[in-house]
């Protein structure tokens, strides 16, 4: 449309004439949106909002009196408020290039200020710290001229021929050639040992390659061997083997013919024998049950007599005991204990009645009474009646 105008995105539109601006200012400030102008009585310019750059190089000097040549740059624009446009545009609208070199000096002075107050070892090694101190100072001077500073980059220092710096990157230079010769010898080192390895390692693989084919060789050898042998070996096993099993038919004929002796000779004879043995045990049982019975019957008898007897037993026994100081009770029953215990009496009682009836009654009494006394077991000698009365115990025969 006519006499309408609209800046652009980087650029603020300057309209001059009619009513004044911020401030008093001699213009209206129009940024981001269009504006209807009108024409011959407006006046419209344009003042760039962009990105502008400005290189200083500049010969300082220390504060150890060293010059530098040290080289930077500057990225700058101008603020984006109104205030910064307007002491932009009544600075630099004519001639917006200006703004580069003015820039550039500025911050000239304020690096020759700042490096002054610094080393060499200060500038060389802290180089963001230069930088950050002269945005600082250079921010106020800036500001009143309505730019700003974006970035500011120190991108080279030189000592010129004072070889300072380099003789300052001396140690650092021999201290890394140092290192670098270490990490040169240990590579080395490290490149001999790994061949020195690789040599071990091809000789052990070259002794159990060795070793693995002598031992295959010697394998051959013994399969060989054992095929040149199998032949006879078979041989003197099949001989072996019958021998065996020859042995093994005798041992069995033998222990078929010991068996066969054993049922033929010994089971017999033993058989005999044992039957034999049988008739004389039962044999012996019959003789001693008979003997048993007799002795029995014998004994009966005898008792049978001895009663018969005891009116001249006790008579003779009374006799006999006479010198022996020996009261007879009871009578012949008293008597008969005394008769049955002669044995437990001693020898005094013993004698006595033997006296008696050794033949001092000329009747014949005496010889009678003695015979049963003989028949009971007494022989009527001192020291024997005992003896031969316990060799005659036996089945039928009590003492």
């Amino acid at each position: 449309m006519f006499g309408y105008r609209v800046p652009a995105p980087d650029e603020a539109m300057l309209i001059s004439g009619g009513r004044r601006g911020l401030g008093g200012a001699p213009f209206r400030v129009v940024t981001g949106h269009g504006k209807f102008v009108l024409p011959v009585f407006r006046k419209t310019r344009f003042l760039t909002l962009s990105m502008c750059e400005a290189e200083v190089t500049e010969t300082c000097v220390t504060r150890q009196g060293i010059s530098l040549h040290v080289r930077a740059v500057i990225a700058f624009k101008v603020g984006n408020d109104t205030e910064s446009i307007i002491n932009a545009g009544q600075r630099f609208l004519s001639d917006q290039e200006q703004m580069s070199v003015l820039t550039g000096r500025i911050f000239a002075g304020h690096l020759r200020s700042i490096i002054g107050s610094m080393t060499v070892e200060e500038i060389v090694t802290e180089r963001q710290k230069l930088a950050a101190e002269v945005l600082d100072t250079s921010k106020i001077e800036m500001a009143k001229i309505g730019l700003i500073v974006d970035s500011l980059q120190i991108q080279s220092i030189d000592d010129g021929d004072t070889g300072y710096i380099e003789a300052m990157s001396a140690p650092h230079k021999a201290a890394i050639q140092r290192q670098a010769q270490i990490a040169q010898a240990q590579a080395t080192q490290a490149s001999v040992e790994a061949e020195q390895v690789a040599a071990r390692n091809q000789a052990e693989y070259a002794r159990q390659t060795a070793i693995v084919r002598a031992e295959y060789s010697a394998e051959v050898d013994r399969a060989q061997a054992q095929a040149a042998q199998a032949g006879p070996l078979a041989q003197a096993h099949a001989q072996q083997e019958v021998l065996a099993a020859q042995t093994e038919l005798a041992q069995r004929a033998a222990k078929l013919r010991q068996q066969q002796l054993v049922a033929e000779i010994v089971k017999p004879a033993e058989a005999e024998a044992e039957r034999i043995r049988v008739l004389a045990i039962a044999e012996a049982e019959r003789m001693k049950i008979q003997a048993a019975a007799a002795a029995s019957y014998d004994r009966v008898a005898l008792d049978r007599m001895l009663i018969d007897q005891l009116p001249l037993i006790v008579k003779e026994a009374a006799g006999g005991l006479a010198g022996a100081n020996v009261n007879v009770l009871n009578g012949a029953d008293g008597l008969g204990e005394i008769a049955a215990g002669l044995v437990a009496q001693g020898l005094t009682i013993l004698d006595s009645v033997r006296q008696n009836l050794n033949g001092q009654n000329g009747d014949g009494s005496a010889e009678k009474v003695k015979g049963l006394l003989e028949l009971q077991g007494y022989s009527g000698t001192p020291g024997k009646d005992t003896d031969e009365g316990e060799r005659e115990d036996g089945p039928g025969n009590p003492r």
